[in-house]
């Protein structure tokens, strides 16, 4: 069983970009107009708030502009219990993303974020006292595609980590669109996995870090890394995970009927997370997790629908009487 600090004032600790959201609520092209909605997202954030919802405390690390989106993700965050650790670039705007719905059930995201504030994300934006605050520093492969200077600041967090004990989590969260030279960006991954004590990866990711198409096989050549612990996410079949002291434990999906995907990999982050601070076992930390993740497929948004236990025990009742008086 992983040993964690019992005097830190935060379960997790996150580092990354967090991006001004415009979404579109129905389906159709936006190529033809219609209304839009702002909100934010970004993987890290979301987790965070993720791990927020479920008891836990979370900080959050990263750069925003000096501007209106900036606030929004400040406040949001903030409104949701998040310890906020930002840096304010006077001289680059928060970056954006645009989601449409081109048809039902269906996303398609655009990003403008290549030279905006959370691509600026150096190592003097990190926080060393939130992470050594922290029972486990929690990073992605973002940091990594967006470039040589949030790369570095991941490393930086890394390096503060493992001075101060935290525990570091890794999660490939690979976004092709922002990848030019895919072998590059891969050694970046393994260096990133090289030092976490957890990976997490979809089977899709984890063939690109691993070069390997099947997950038992792809758990293995995770380990040999050097992390504790590999989890490899396998959508609709579930998840694997396997500890270097043991075998790999599956659990399978909870079906339900899927409103919006975007977001269940970081709530089924924040739900092994959570599971792990607290001393749960491979089969508690998978079962937490594909319920966090299948509750998070039934309503849009990035975080919005990132479950709190009141949620995880209504999916576990099979949703009970659909009205409440």
């Amino acid at each position: 069983m992983t040993s964690f600090p019992a005097t830190r004032k935060h379960d997790v600790v996150v580092l990354g970009e967090s991006l001004g959201l415009i979404v579109s609520d129905r389906a159709g092209r936006l190529s033809l107009g219609g209304e839009l909605r702002l909100t934010f997202g970004g993987a890290e954030s979301n987790v965070a708030i993720g791990v927020q919802r479920l008891g836990a405390a979370a900080a959050w690390i990263g750069r925003v502009g000096s501007d209106a989106i900036g606030d929004l993700i400040v406040r949001e965050l903030r409104a949701e219990g998040v310890s906020v650790h930002p840096t304010r670039d006077t001289d680059a705007p928060t970056a954006l993303m645009l989601k449409e719905r081109p048809y039902p059930g269906a996303s398609r995201i655009t990003y403008y974020r290549r030279g905006h504030a959370g691509s600026r994300l150096s190592p003097s934006d990190v926080a060393p006292d939130a992470v050594a605050d922290a029972k486990v520093l929690y990073i992605t492969g973002i940091s990594a595609a967006l470039g040589a200077s949030p790369l570095a600041a991941a490393h930086a967090a890394i390096d503060y980590a493992k001075s101060a004990g935290t525990l570091v989590a890794f999660d490939v969260n690979h976004r092709s669109s922002l990848v030019d030279d895919l072998d590059a960006v891969t050694r970046s991954y393994r260096g990133l996995a090289e030092r976490a004590d957890v990976v997490f990866a979809g089977d899709d990711e984890a063939a690109i870090l691993t070069g390997h198409a099947d997950p038992q096989r792809q758990l293995d050549a995770i380990l040999a890394l050097g992390p504790q612990h590999a989890v490899v996410k396998l959508g609709e079949r579930g998840a694997l995970e396997k500890c270097r002291e043991g075998a790999a434990t599956q659990r399978s999906a909870i079906a339900v009927t899927v409103v919006d995907t975007v977001g269940a990999g970081d709530a089924f982050a924040a739900g092994w997370l959570v599971e792990w601070t607290r001393g749960g076992d491979a089969g508690a930390r998978l079962d937490l997790a594909v319920r966090c993740g299948a509750f998070a497929c039934l309503a849009q948004g990035d975080w919005e629908s990132a479950p709190t236990r009141s949620d995880i025990a209504w999916l576990d009742g099979n949703g009970g009487d659909p009205v409440s008086r």
